[in-house]
């Protein structure tokens, strides 16, 4: 079987920002509101952070109810995993997520600056400082046959994109200009000469954006 590296939920701006400017520890998005970018999906029933019963069914919590359907590994940028920059200081920081991330699989993040392995719960954060293509390999590697996640953010995705290693892609594009962060494109017609494109405009406001190769 096949193993697919996927882009899903991947939240941007109207203008192609997938966060803002001036990320830290108090605002992981920088000056962009998470509400603007993802508010499709933290209201619905299957959203990975819920604590409370209830919440939101159809199109958007469709999307969230598929997310971890057939993944066996996740890679992140260091900047999805943690807002310092550099060497690491100190190996305290364990990533936004608390005792319990929300991925349960492998996580390989891409730093230029290594560090030990460790796991919380039933998640391994393994730091890579190696091309699209190698982290693509160790990743599949580790997911046992399942499909790899590519959780972004704009930057990460663009270099595996660039490198033509993206298989299938779910964006959803907010009603929201950013101006100015971190960019994905400036138009998802730049995908076109490779993939496929559905559009999905969503009760929410959001539209969803399915991309699969030609």
């Amino acid at each position: 079987m096949t193993q697919l590296l996927r882009v899903q939920c991947f939240g941007v701006s109207s203008d192609g920002f997938g966060s803002g400017e001036g990320q830290s520890f108090e605002h992981p998005f920088g000056h962009a509101n998470p509400v603007d970018l993802l508010g499709w999906a933290f209201p619905t029933a299957s959203w990975v952070n819920r604590t409370e019963p209830g919440g939101s069914r159809g199109l958007d919590d469709y999307f969230t109810r598929d997310m971890p359907r057939g993944i066996g590994a996740e890679i992140m940028g260091r900047n999805k995993f943690s807002p310092l920059r550099g060497p690491w200081e100190n190996e305290d920081w364990r990533g936004w997520w608390g005792e319990n991330p929300p991925f349960h699989t492998p996580v390989f993040v891409l730093t230029h600056h290594e560090r030990p392995s460790f796991s919380l719960s039933d998640t391994t954060f393994h730091f890579l400082n190696a091309p699209p293509a190698e982290a693509l390999r160790q990743a599949k590697e580790a997911a046992n046959g399942l499909d790899v996640r590519l959780g972004g953010g704009a930057t990460t995705i663009r270099e595996f994109l660039d490198a033509d290693l993206v298989d299938t892609l779910h964006v959803t594009v907010a009603p929201v200009e950013l101006g100015r962060g971190e960019r994905l494109w400036h138009s998802s017609d730049e995908l076109l000469d490779r993939f496929h494109r559905d559009v999905v405009p969503s009760p929410s406001g959001f539209t969803h954006l399915l991309f699969w190769r030609r």
